[in-house]
């Protein structure tokens, strides 16, 4: 009965993980946020914050790191706060996602390359004036450091980007 009992919370938990994971891979097919500079990051970084959008507030926490290495490739950042200079995308090209959609894909997984140059700069603990209900869903700000050099360069290595020094 306690191997059976087990057997069924295991597979309950797997579930539900597996259904917030679809929520999560929508949210971030769909690439719905909002990125600033949020202050002077060491040498080599970008400190973003990265508003997401979701109708579970966990989800838009989750993607937050996601958005924050889509936003430096593809988007670009505004100023944000003071000291903050905005910054272009990485990329110059419009369709590159598109054109490089299979290695986008596998980058963009969970667990994905993505990690490798990101990280969470508040240790999981957002403010409370950083998590707000617009309409139904989320607004959820998170800080983040993206490793912008190091991306920078594995993007050039992949020929996705082109270098600094191959001209215009």
């Amino acid at each position: 009965m306690k191997k059976l009992f087990t057997l069924f919370i295991l597979i309950s938990s797997l579930t539900v993980f597996g259904q917030a994971q679809k929520k999560a891979d929508k949210a971030t097919n769909e690439w719905k946020y909002e990125i600033e500079c949020a202050g002077i990051g060491t040498d080599g970084t970008y400190l973003v914050k990265v508003w997401s959008y979701s109708k579970k507030g966990s989800v838009a926490i989750t993607q937050a790191k996601k958005n924050a290495i889509h936003g430096v490739i593809f988007k670009g950042f505004s100023a944000g706060e003071r000291g903050c200079n905005a910054q272009k995308p990485l990329t110059t090209n419009p369709n590159i996602e598109t054109e490089k959609q299979d290695f986008f894909q596998s980058f963009f997984e969970e667990g994905g390359k993505y990690m490798k140059y990101v990280s969470e700069s508040t240790d999981g603990n957002i403010d409370p004036s950083d998590r707000m209900k617009v309409g139904k869903e989320y607004k959820i700000g998170v800080i983040v450091s993206v490793s912008k050099d190091a991306l920078r360069k594995d993007l050039e290595a992949a020929g996705i980007i082109r270098t600094l020094s191959s001209g215009f």
